[in-house]
């Protein structure tokens, strides 16, 4: 097999023991003769992978007994709306940080025009394209909940550390949910897709403090309340159970690498590597904040001069096996995603690739 460096955004590189189990699964899950894909989501036998995976999200965040982990479908656009269902009463506050937190805080202020309720953005970053996370901004008390999304892939910034929040928070921790230590108890609710650093796409996690649900006056239906998928085990309805069985396969690698500790360190090393070359590198700059870079998304555009060698860097980078390093449509540029199962050896890759680029453009000027 060709080998690339996958800087993909998501659906992302995953971990090499995860796929080769998920390979074999497909071909005889658990000895049963049927593949994964095929074997009842009520055997005793898958019963063994929704129990493991969920003791590994408990180990690996230390998740107090006070929040159950749920795997479900929908995407974390339809977190966006079992958010709302399961805490919005009478008003919520979101931080507008990028594109999916502007997208959350839609979600939420259009099912408050439709109860009567208020949603604010207590604070945004819009006013310089999402390039900064805001600061010095207070949070009301009155809030039912307030939102974040801890990680913007679209723009490269990252909240790195475990507000005190005086109302409920919740977060959206699609793109760096396990990259580093959480403080659990510190939320409400943590949500996401999993095609990040958990699994691949098909699925998502909630973690939830049961004892703040059921409290919103306004009627949840059945699939949208959370109580309903923690009673069922996540098996209220049948469960997508490849994408989970995936999941367990890539929490039990993260384990084996010294669990999420051990998994941060070496993340803050790739993306130290790689913000040291664009700061170093002449003909590219950072496009966020130096105290807000995201250790997950590498944000970064040609340097003034510089802007008409974009698409020759692209097939130049591509020549040397570099994959998904074009910036998202919205804001063009370049994105390195380096997440958990990116390896060291992909980013010194990639940075070797920018120094021979910069050499060959300083040639030939």
């Amino acid at each position: 097999m060709k080998k690339v460096h996958n800087f993909n955004a998501g659906p992302c590189v995953l971990p090499e023991p995860a796929i080769k189990a998920a390979i074999a699964a497909l071909e005889d899950f658990a000895g049963t003769g049927m593949s994964v894909i095929e074997v009842s989501h009520r055997s005793k036998e898958w019963e063994v992978v929704m129990d493991e995976c969920r003791n590994l999200w408990k180990e690996l965040l230390n998740i107090p007994d006070t929040h159950e982990v749920l795997f479900l479908g929908g995407g974390a656009s339809l977190g966006f709306l079992y958010a709302v269902m399961n805490f919005f009463d009478r008003k919520a506050g979101y931080l507008e940080t990028g594109v999916w937190a502007k997208k959350a805080f839609t979600e939420a202020k259009n099912y408050a025009e439709s109860i009567g309720a208020q949603a604010i953005a207590v604070a945004s970053s819009v006013d310089k394209t999402y390039s900064y996370i805001p600061k010095g901004y207070e949070i009301p008390t009155d809030l039912d909940y307030f939102h974040i999304t801890t990680n913007n892939t679209i723009y490269g910034t990252e909240i790195r550390y475990d507000m005190d929040c005086p109302v409920p928070l919740i977060a959206d921790m699609s793109s760096d949910i396990m990259s580093r230590p959480v403080d659990v108890s510190k939320y409400a609710l943590i949500y996401g897709g999993a095609q990040k650093n958990v699994g691949p796409a098909g699925v998502t996690f909630a973690i939830v403090n049961k004892e703040m649900l059921g409290k919103v006056s306004h009627y949840i239906p059945t699939m949208l309340d959370y109580r309903t998928h923690i009673k069922g085990a996540s098996m209220f309805n049948t469960p997508p159970v490849f994408p989970i069985f995936v999941m367990k396969e890539t929490l039990k690698w993260l384990k084996e690498q010294g669990g999420v500790e051990a998994i941060n360190k070496r993340n803050r090393e790739k993306a130290a590597l790689l913000y040291s070359e664009i700061d170093r590198n002449s003909v590219f700059v950072g496009t966020a904040a130096v105290e807000d870079r995201s250790i997950m998304n590498v944000c970064f555009v040609m340097a003034p001069g510089y802007e008409n060698l974009q698409d020759d860097f692209l097939a130049f980078a591509k020549e040397r096996g570099m994959v998904g390093i074009k910036g998202h449509r919205s804001v063009g540029g370049f994105r390195a995603s380096i997440y958990n199962a990116c390896p060291l050896e992909s980013v010194q890759a990639l940075v070797d690739t920018m120094r021979e680029f910069e050499t060959k453009v300083n040639q030939n000027a």
